[in-house]
């Protein structure tokens, strides 16, 4: 059964908010993103913190409905000292990198991760060559069983400018030293 292509298939699929959806095919420009991130969370926090493609778990209400994998997640303890898949408060950074999908990325997913209450959001726009940090989350009732989340805080950073992780304000780095030189801008 597990070499049954019907399984192969779903690895190529995340659960949000209850739908299957396909994940985009990754490209070079995103492989290299990735890769320029892995290293420099590596150099920064050590290679038992820093987690690339996980399932984690989020907010207890979207939990049954949403199974999201960041491209990259920093841990607030070694992952082998886990006893689950990484839980909101188990997050110090989460990292999306954002090629093609940028708008779910910014919004569906921005919507769950403030829900759960990850502190520190950033999605890499490669193509848009800048970055979109959130932080800050807030949720609100809105209805009876139905919360609206957002951040309070949404900055968005040229490649020229510089920023840092909240569980890390000393270690700065540059924006377009996570982007791909062989993607052009615009």
């Amino acid at each position: 059964m597990l070499e049954s292509a019907c399984l192969r298939d779903l690895e190529r699929y995340e659960l949000i908010e209850g739908e299957l959806i396909q994940k985009v095919p990754r490209n070079l420009p995103h492989m290299c993103s990735v890769m320029l991130f892995m290293k420099w969370l590596v150099e920064l926090f050590g290679i038992t913190f820093v987690v690339q493609d996980p399932s984690i778990d989020v907010a207890p209400e979207d939990n049954p409905t949403s199974e999201p994998e960041p491209d990259v997640i920093v841990l607030t303890q070694p992952l082998l000292q886990l006893t689950s898949k990484p839980r909101p408060e188990d997050i110090r950074l989460l990292v999306e990198v954002s090629v093609s999908t940028l708008g779910f990325d910014l919004g569906t997913k921005a919507a769950l991760y403030a829900r759960a209450g990850i502190a520190d959001y950033w999605d890499l726009d490669v193509r848009g060559r800048r970055m979109v940090v959130h932080r800050d989350p807030v949720v609100e009732a809105q209805y009876e069983a139905q919360y609206e989340a957002q951040y309070r805080s949404i900055v968005a950073y040229n490649e020229d400018e510089f920023v840092a992780p909240l569980a890390r304000p000393d270690a700065q780095i540059r924006i377009g030293d996570l982007l791909p030189s062989n993607m052009p801008k615009g």
